[in-house]
């Protein structure tokens, strides 16, 4: 894990699961977890990778991402079926025990009663050792914390349900903002000015553009992003400067 400096927090989304891979699922945590991350914590999701129920490639890509990247955060492979290894994985990644954390042990029995505490709800008990709870108000089956690995379940709605329960475990960074203004053009039109702007403010303002179709008319959307209010408003300035420069309102 790299040193955490405030100013910089960044995160990796490793999203596990061969129905994700195949179709059949369709993936909706990306969107929430980079904008919690972003709007509550001033983390920064800076890449997302999508691998199959194979331990060798959890490990390889565990081991990866956690040196890189200041948070990983995995969603999926932690249920009670033969194909949800992601806890096991990360045992062997972190070479520690993968074994009964005695308090989730504890709360799905409880949650179960022991006469419906079979084994694959009692599987949803072991982690690697070490690991800290994220606690589950919906299903009661934690996600756990290791190092800077956050693993969470996969199901969309009892993810975001557990999300608030992951944020004392988190350094927190500086908020990226964002500004847009949209432009009826195409992008090659504005293409040379943009990087004229973007090479003026380097890396205090990242400037995307984006094309889109609406109501018969194609156009672009622009987006700032920074952690910087003033340099914000000052690029979004320019580029309404240029966009007027352009004699046509409506480009």
């Amino acid at each position: 894990m790299r040193n955490i400096n405030k100013k910089k927090v960044d995160a990796a989304i490793l999203i596990i699961g061969n129905e994700i891979l195949s179709g059949r699922t369709q993936d909706l945590n990306v969107s929430f977890l980079s904008d919690w991350l972003n709007k509550r914590c001033g983390i920064s999701v800076e890449e997302v990778r999508v691998i199959p129920d194979v331990e060798l490639k959890i490990v390889k890509n565990i081991l990866d991402l956690k040196r890189r990247f200041n948070y990983v955060f995995t969603t999926g492979g932690i249920g009670p079926t033969h194909d949800d290894i992601t806890a096991k994985s990360l045992s062997r990644a972190f070479k520690t025990k993968y074994e009964y954390h005695k308090e989730a042990y504890s709360i799905l029995e409880n949650y179960y009663g022991r006469a419906r505490f079979n084994d694959g709800r009692k599987k949803m008990a072991k982690m690697p050792r070490g690991s800290s709870l994220i606690y589950n108000p919906v299903s009661a089956a934690p996600g756990f914390i290791i190092k800077n690995v956050i693993c969470l379940p996969g199901v969309p709605s009892i993810l975001r349900s557990m999300i608030d329960n992951v944020k004392k475990y988190l350094v927190k960074g500086k908020i990226i903002l964002n500004k847009s203004i949209r432009l009826y053009t195409i992008e090659s039109n504005i293409s040379k000015e943009l990087t004229i702007i973007q090479r003026k403010y380097k890396k205090k303002i990242d400037i995307g553009s984006y094309p889109f179709f609406r109501l018969g008319r194609i156009g672009v959307s622009v987006v700032l992003r920074s952690s910087n209010k003033k340099n914000l408003e000052s690029c979004l300035l320019e580029i309404k400067k240029m966009v007027k420069k352009k004699e046509n309102k409506n480009i």
